[in-house]
């Protein structure tokens, strides 16, 4: 039987619903104890715990509040990780957030806020990550990237900026670090079924889904399912890359 410290941790950032939510109950399924990061410790983040737990007693699940755009928040979060469990197998940089506007209207605050909390909290917490990795020999680091970040789109040049930072980050990291055995590998979702799309109108939903060839929005679990993949044996010899789950979007 393994013992917590021999059982692989992963972190979620982003974790109190969406996207974050999923790959939370998809790791906990597969055996991974939990480091979950949302801006505040709250009921929706404190129930994906309660539930990821329940879907696998072998497991523990922590819930942290974090702003992953300050550096001391990265830096509790980690030294959680490593007082709770001694380890980090997995970093899945997920936590995102718009602050849309057209470019010409857009302020330097509007600007940072996105990079601050979108890229530059993935790489401190990358950054944080990457020694324990490195001394263990081995692990993942899953940016979540966005078609936004690969071809733009108007009215979130901060987003799409940040998303494209990723991007690169991801394939210097992966360069740096695969002969540590770590490897560094993003995804760029398209329209997903989460809080962010529920806001938009039906008009703009219909619009979106005429251009998709798969004819649907994508569902949280089609994001784990390829977060999963990525952090698994299977996925072993594949760094560097940036893995479109978009139904098709950009075809």
């Amino acid at each position: 039987m393994e013992t917590q410290t021999e059982r692989k941790v992963a972190i979620v950032t982003g974790a109190a619903r969406g996207i974050g939510a999923e790959i939370a109950r998809t790791f906990a399924r597969k055996g991974y104890s939990l480091v979950l990061l949302d801006l505040r410790v709250t009921d929706e983040l404190e129930a994906v715990c309660r539930e990821c737990q329940s879907l696998n007693s072998g497991i523990q699940a922590v819930a942290l509040g974090a702003d992953i755009s300050l550096e001391e928040d990265c830096k509790h979060a980690i030294n959680v990780a490593k007082e709770t469990f001694g380890r980090v197998d997995v970093l899945v940089n997920n936590a995102g957030r718009t602050k849309d506007g057209l470019a010409m209207r857009m302020d330097r605050e509007q600007f940072a806020a996105v990079i601050d909390t979108n890229l530059t909290g993935a790489f401190m917490l990358a950054s944080l990550c990457l020694p324990l990795m490195v001394k263990q020999k081995g692990g993942r680091i899953i940016n979540m990237s966005s078609v936004s970040g690969i071809y733009g789109n108007a009215g979130q040049a901060n987003y799409s900026a940040s998303k494209a930072g990723l991007i690169g980050l991801t394939k210097s990291l992966a360069k740096e670090m695969g002969s540590r055995g770590i490897t560094v590998n993003a995804i760029a979702p398209g329209f997903v079924e989460t809080p962010m799309t529920d806001v938009l109108t039906d008009k703009v939903k219909e619009s979106a889904i005429e251009r998709i060839p798969l004819k649907r929005f994508g569902k949280p679990s089609d994001i784990a399912a390829a977060v999963a993949f990525l952090a698994s044996d299977d996925a072993s010899y594949i760094t560097g890359q940036v893995i479109e789950v978009s139904g098709g979007l950009v075809l």
